[in-house]
């Protein structure tokens, strides 16, 4: 398989050495190493030292965009199972200085707080067969983004300017439409569920369910506008149900959902209105709430919509424990090995959190 893969990229490398470097550099990023950087996978290649590595990285001539679109080409033609999600979601790179382009102090949910770090937007396409990343944007600090100085020592282009992340977000999402890459559902996080990048991923033909906070307003119906956190108290107590959306140390986990139907406030023009609907998730023992705006082009089951919300979950552990890992730096110059690592299929560890989803395509809709 993985053969197949560097065949398919092979022609992004325009020398032979920078190919096999390249397929030196994959191998091993998949060993069981201590650590995951130059030096190290150089050793375990027999090379004298990482300069054929650090060369591939950081001056060797090839086509990235190419090798990218090819391989997220070759995952999702494995992946494919009919019923896709793309997940928009964020992940960061902590930096010990803010000489890197987009380095600022900032707040990262993958680091749990604020601090000096990179940002990164990412795209996962994911599946009942597996996930794996096919796309990232990086996020420009507003600051950055003004910063002549910073740009000028990080060798920022002049046509980059600042984008907010739901913007970049739809950025990836109509790149990979525009390279025949479809699904069902779009997902993602309280960040990225305003008007704007809502009615994007409509025009792109795909439903969506995107998590809220409280204070988000919808229309219930015409003329009467409430938050969603007063939305939830609309809700009677027989309208509840509890769905189990995993396994946890303590055994299975069960939360109470419900469903309410809002009117859409994102059609684009010449669309149908579709079915609007806002999922809440509560906490059986805290009574805590989570809300999430979500609209299908016919009626959808609840537990399709849970099934997209719990995949998101998933990712979201996943770099989580990725972020418990090594940073792995590259050589001297601080590059980052993150852009060639490519994540596919095996769910065990976020499976023994979660158990399994319900399945996409059931009740319709999407």
């Amino acid at each position: 398989m993985l053969d197949d893969l560097l065949g398919r990229v092979a022609g992004c490398f325009p020398r032979r050495e920078t190919r096999q470097s390249c397929r030196q550099m994959v191998a091993g990023l998949l060993m069981e190493l201590d650590d995951h950087n130059c030096w190290t996978i150089a050793e375990a290649a027999g090379h004298r030292g990482p300069h054929r590595l650090q060369h591939l990285l950081s001056r060797a001539v090839w086509d990235e965009r190419q090798a990218l679109d090819a391989a997220s080409a070759w995952a999702v033609s494995h992946l494919d199972d009919g019923n896709a999600v793309l997940i928009v979601d964020e992940t960061a790179d902590e930096k010990s200085s803010a000489d890197a382009a987009g380095a600022a102090r900032q707040y990262s949910g993958t680091l749990g707080g604020i601090a000096l770090c990179q940002v990164a937007v990412t795209l996962t396409y994911a599946t009942g067969r597996g996930h794996t990343l096919i796309d990232r944007a990086l996020y420009l600090p507003e600051g950055c983004a003004a910063d002549e100085e910073h740009r000028e020592l990080a060798g920022i282009p002049g046509e980059v300017l600042f984008a907010s992340k739901p913007q970049l977000a739809g950025e990836l999402l109509e790149r990979a439409h525009a390279a025949g890459i479809h699904a069902a559902f779009a997902a993602g996080d309280e960040v990225y569920g305003g008007r704007e990048l809502r009615r994007r991923i409509r025009q792109l033909g795909m439903g969506y369910v995107l998590a809220v906070r409280a204070n988000h307003h919808l229309a219930t119906s015409p003329g009467h506008t409430v938050t969603a956190a007063a939305a939830g108290r609309l809700i009677p107590a027989r309208a509840w149900q509890r769905m189990r959306t995993g396994h946890g140390t303590k055994g299975a986990r069960h939360y109470d959902w419900a469903m309410l139907e809002a009117t859409s406030d994102d059609t684009p023009a010449g669309h149908e209105d579709g079915h609007s609907m806002l999922l809440i998730r509560r906490h059986r023992y805290t009574g805590t709430l989570s809300f999430y705006r979500c609209w299908t082009p016919r009626p959808a089951a609840l537990a399709q919509l849970i099934a997209v919300a719990v995949l998101r979950w998933r990712i979201e552990m996943v770099f989580t424990q990725l972020a418990k890992g090594p940073v792995w730096p590259v050589g001297g110059g601080g590059q980052d090995v993150a852009d060639l690592d490519l994540v596919v299929g095996d769910d065990d560890a976020v499976d023994e959190q979660f158990g399994q989803l319900p399945p996409l395509g059931e009740g319709g809709g999407g």
